[in-house]
């Protein structure tokens, strides 16, 4: 018998490492509503400031080095970006948020999109929002945070490159999270500390997403 739901057996890990070890096809993007593909799979989305490493984290969860674009210009992504999993779940990579050079047509533009995706997407398992374990929670993560409450949308903290910082840094942003997310109904009481560049966390986090997604068909 698992200890909690945070704890992963090695059976669980496999699972995970196994799913995202599978196919995992680019569907298409979308700029509005209209271009979105149909709802098929159980969806994971993936949210957080510009140069947060969102695509570093899909990638190093899929295990490949470009499935995700990464870039030195934050922000540069401007479009929901959609892969389908192994045929068993899709993963969706939202815009980046927060970027001041941002034009104010296009922040507004993206949190529209993103808002509207949030409430009409049924498909959407979960909402992973991402955080910079060297920054903390910003004004813009929390006006997220209330974003996906308000969309009834389940929703999780990922802290990444937990390797920049140490222990002790790293366990005073672990409760100041844990304060904040405490205050949110929609919020997922687990907070996973990752990192791209050394793996940590990602078996886990691998885990916890395959158990969201659909059973393995029959071989």
């Amino acid at each position: 018998m698992k200890k909690d739901l945070f704890t992963f057996d090695d059976e669980e890990i496999e699972a995970g490492r196994l799913l995202f070890a599978g196919p995992c096809d680019f569907i298409g993007a979308a700029q509005n509503l209209t271009a979105l593909p149909p709802i098929s799979l159980p969806e994971i989305a993936f949210a957080g400031r510009s140069n947060v490493g969102k695509s570093s984290l899909v990638n190093a969860l899929t295990g490949r080095k470009t499935l995700a674009r990464t870039s030195q210009t934050p922000g540069r992504t401007r479009q929901l970006i959609f892969f389908s999993l192994a045929s068993r779940l899709q993963l969706v990579d939202l815009p980046g948020y927060g970027y001041a050079k941002a034009s104010k047509t296009d922040i507004k533009a993206w949190t529209k999109l993103t808002r509207k995706f949030l409430v009409g997407r049924q498909s959407l398992q979960r909402m992973l929002l991402l955080i910079d374990s060297r920054r903390g929670i910003g004004q813009t993560d929390k006006e997220m945070m209330k974003l996906m409450d308000d969309s009834a949308v389940s929703w999780a903290v990922v802290l990444t490159k937990v390797d920049k910082i140490k222990l002790e840094q790293l366990q005073k942003i672990c409760d100041k999270t844990q304060q904040e997310i405490s205050l949110h109904v929609a919020a997922y009481p687990h907070i996973w500390k990752t990192s791209s560049q050394t793996g940590a966390g990602i078996a886990e986090l691998r885990a916890h997403l395959a158990s969201l997604s659909l059973p393995r068909a029959d071989r």
